[in-house]
């Protein structure tokens, strides 16, 4: 059950864990407006998995930030997934890495692919870290293979919390919500993996066959043989996003040549099911699957993946596509093939504004831009703005509570400085003066937030700061003002 914390509870908390380490090499601030930062990385000895090159990576990136807080939350967040949430292991004969999503004992298809992308970059220069990656790769095609239909799998000492969910629940099994984006991530994760170090040897007969499950489901969710399929998933809950209505099967869906989803990225269910997020981004990945194909040979398998990303890609101009009446031509978040469709977007990825994000599209693509201003408004109805910050939520949490996930895929997608700039000072100022980044706040008062630790939203907050530090922007990163609250 997700809860707001309050700054002083979750001290309190971090305390009693030891999680505070000795005071690092960040730069000092003036004596008049003095601070003392300490590192809340876990101490050296309790850190899940170590990698060479990302500790290389945090002292060059350091060295070049002025602003003492930023290289204070960078040094937080960068390495909080290898510092918290992966399990790595060999002893079984190969690699195998279980990655938790932080304060959830699960592996979620779509965090676990996220949290490790940012580290593809130094794969390379660390043969111990490609070896981590690989392993996330392989147990993620394990899981995949005991059920596609699931978002979540349990490993070492998690256990499953949704066991009286009406649904077909199988061991390892954490949560059976059926998301596309959850089958497309381990997509995108592959890919990148192999374009970062040539390595195709994860893509063996089990890669493969969980590709050929994945390929299935996509078919089978096109709802060509009628609205009910093998999947229903119905759960006695609070909250209506947390279920499915029509027994299970969801609301009405026509064959368009859409793949429907479910549940969102969000793991809340999905109104119309065609998520047009999640089917730009299966187009992507199965594209870039069919490449890996080709490579290994499974030649048969990447033509049925590159016919079925030409059918959705065809399907998404005729339906995906809404005219606003103040925006123009935009791209609806979820339609159902009757004509119906739902303008709004989600802070999760892949939502609307996330899609050059995930290599779904063009950054420069009109109707996007089109999009990305309709979604950064208080036109769309998850956009909330108040005297703490603003950007994109969601049903997860509810009303007035802005998600600086949404921030962070902002700032990464966006090509105004002055933009960028206002992202991540708002990120700086909504941290509650703990360093990290929350999985949301709210609008009027940031030390009102949820989930203290998030690895997914740490991770890629470190993997903006080095994008930007590459693209040559130390000179924005250290234009940034120091927040003028507390540090806890």
């Amino acid at each position: 059950m997700l809860r707001l914390l309050s700054t002083t509870a979750l001290l309190g908390a971090w305390l009693s864990c030891g999680a505070f380490t000795a005071t690092g090499d960040i730069p000092a601030l003036p004596a008049d407006n003095a601070k003392t930062y300490t590192s809340h990385r876990p101490p050296v000895d309790a850190r899940k998995f170590y990698s060479e090159a990302a500790e290389k990576e945090i002292k060059r990136v350091k060295k070049l930030l002025k602003n003492p807080y930023l290289c204070w939350m960078f040094e937080n967040c960068y390495p909080n997934t290898l510092d918290t949430t992966v399990l790595y292991s060999d002893e079984d004969g190969d690699d195998d890495s279980y990655v938790i999503t932080g304060d959830i004992n699960a592996m979620w298809l779509r965090d676990s692919s996220a949290q490790v992308y940012p580290y593809l970059s130094l794969a390379k220069k660390d043969k111990k870290l490609q070896k981590m990656l690989r392993g996330v790769i392989r147990r993620q095609a394990k899981y995949i293979l005991i059920d596609p239909y699931a978002n979540a799998f349990y490993g070492h000492g998690g256990k499953a919390e949704h066991e009286d969910d009406n649904t077909e629940m199988k061991p390892e099994v954490f949560e059976r919500k059926y998301e596309l984006d959850s089958m497309c991530y381990p997509l995108f994760l592959a890919y990148a993996y192999w374009q970062a170090t040539g390595d195709l040897s994860p893509f063996d007969a089990l890669w493969v066959n969980s590709v050929r499950a994945i390929y299935g489901v996509m078919r089978e969710q096109q709802h060509k043989q009628g609205l009910r399929t093998s999947y229903h998933f119905t759960r006695k809950a609070h909250a209506m996003h947390d279920t499915q209505s029509n027994s299970g099967y969801g609301h009405p869906a026509r064959y368009c040549g859409l793949i429907a989803s479910s549940f969102r990225p969000s793991d809340d269910c999905t109104i119309f099911p065609y998520l047009i997020p999640s089917n730009f981004f299966a187009v992507s990945v199965l594209k870039k699957a069919a490449v890996i194909l080709d490579e290994i040979k499974e030649n048969a398998l990447a033509t049925d993946c590159r016919a079925l990303s030409d059918e959705v890609s065809q399907a998404l101009q005729q339906y995906a596509i809404a005219n606003h009446p103040k925006y123009g031509k935009i791209y609806a978040f979820e339609v159902d093939g009757f004509g119906s469709q739902l303008l709004m977007d989600d802070a999760n990825a892949p939502g609307l504004l996330s899609l050059p994000f995930l290599d779904c599209m063009d950054v420069n693509d009109p109707i996007y831009q089109n999009t990305r201003r309709f979604v950064w408004s208080e036109d769309n109805p998850y956009f909330f703005r108040g005297k703490a910050g603003e950007g994109i939520g969601g049903p997860h949490i509810g009303y007035d509570m802005v998600w600086p996930m949404s921030a962070i895929v902002k700032a990464s997608t966006s090509q105004d400085d002055e933009e960028i700039r206002q992202c991540l000072q708002m990120v700086m100022d909504c941290d509650a003066g703990l360093g990290f980044i929350h999985e949301s706040f709210h609008k009027d008062d940031a030390t009102r937030f949820t989930r203290s630790w998030m690895a997914w939203a740490n991770t890629i907050f470190g993997q903006l700061i080095v994008k930007l530090v590459n693209e040559g922007k130390t000179d924005l990163l250290n234009s940034l003002k120091v927040p003028d609250h507390p540090v806890k």
